[in-house]
């Protein structure tokens, strides 16, 4: 197994973090994924904090399609921060007492290696959830089943892929243990802005949980209220099949279980605004190719993790009552969805 093969900056400096010490740092393997018939490659995830069953759980992952390497380094560059941030700061390992996150930074290391958005098996995993639009999705963007040779390959009927299925068994655990997970799923591609999707991808009906989102929406408003980030329902762009959050949403509700998935899309096309030259290759399209703007993207997000994390640990203190619902319920319609009647 060739270093220069193997071991790309993303998963070197996962292993490198994997091998820190400490009591409430703990790893494991959820899956194996065949880079060749010889080879397997891990998925790995990390867990900080406490490992009770009635603690709330947040959730991070990247990488789920390997051309999108920022999303695995700034989920990587944060979890470095909290690790090193152990050794000295009392509130952090006071506060993770209450508190467990969860990280799964390269979902698809094959995808990674070979710089493709796809896995190993040429399937998009962010298509290949077991969850059929009602209605018409986007023409091939939205999922299909023609084959591998195009992008946004859904996979044959009724298979799920092994990153696919890992990270639902692994979301579905933390839900039936936990009172309230909270996930942010980091991708790049979409725009001139950030945005913060929540689901449905399948379907521009509200999400069951729309009162337990808006209530987010409003606590990041009311406490952070020059963050410039767009937080609004996937579905408002497009429709897709196959979509994993709405998969798990969807299970979880089914279960009466709190799941709060969101997925920050990066506007990557600023990047390439900047810097033209970048469109000369995949890789240029969806990540910063400059030294000072990748610094810039891996510091932008730091803000909505830390709040992301104070907001999981203080969850009863802003979920809706079953009162609150109904109001919030109607103000998340208003807002986001009454263009479409």
């Amino acid at each position: 197994m060739g270093e220069e093969v193997i071991l790309t900056p993303e998963l070197r400096h996962l292993n490198n973090l994997m091998m820190f010490s400490s009591p409430i740092l703990r790893s494991r393997t959820l899956a194996s994924v065949s880079l060749t018939p010889e080879e397997q490659l891990p998925v790995q995830t990390l867990e900080l904090g406490s490992d009770a069953d009635d603690v709330p759980v947040l959730l991070f992952v990247g990488g789920v399609h390997g051309v999108e390497r920022i999303g695995s380094q700034v989920v990587l560059a944060f979890l470095e921060t909290l690790i090193q941030r152990l050794q000295w700061d009392h509130s952090l390992t006071g506060g993770l007492k209450h508190l467990r996150l969860v990280f799964v930074p390269i979902l698809n290391p094959v995808g990674l290696i070979r710089q493709t958005r796809a896995n190993g098996a040429g399937i998009d995993l962010m298509r290949n959830a077991p969850v059929d639009a009602p209605g018409k999705a986007a023409f091939l963007a939205g999922g299909h089943r023609l084959g591998g040779w195009l992008p946004w390959y859904r996979g044959k009927s009724g298979a799920i892929e092994p990153e696919a299925k890992a990270l639902f068994d692994l979301v579905m655990a933390e839900t039936a243990r936990s009172p309230c997970v909270l996930a942010l799923d980091v991708h790049s591609g979409f725009g001139m802005y950030d945005r913060l999707w929540f689901p449905y991808a399948r379907s521009r009906e509200p999400v069951p949980r729309l009162a337990e989102f808006y209530a987010l929406y409003q606590l990041m408003q009311r406490t952070y209220p020059h963050l410039d980030y767009v937080f609004e329902p996937q579905s408002r762009h497009y429709i897709t099949h196959g979509d994993l959050w709405d998969w798990m949403a969807l299970e979880a509700e089914a279960s009466n279980r709190l799941l709060l998935p969101l997925t920050l899309e990066m506007g990557s096309w600023r990047w390439v605004k900047k810097n033209p030259l970048q469109l000369r290759s995949l890789q240029g399209l969806f990540n910063p190719t400059k030294p000072h703007r990748l610094q810039r993207v891996l510091r932008r997000h730091v803000v909505l993790m830390e709040f992301l994390i104070r907001a999981a640990r203080a969850s009863d203190a802003w979920l809706p009552c079953e009162h609150e619902r109904v109001f919030k319920q109607r103000d998340a319609v208003r807002r986001w969805y009454e263009q479409y009647g």
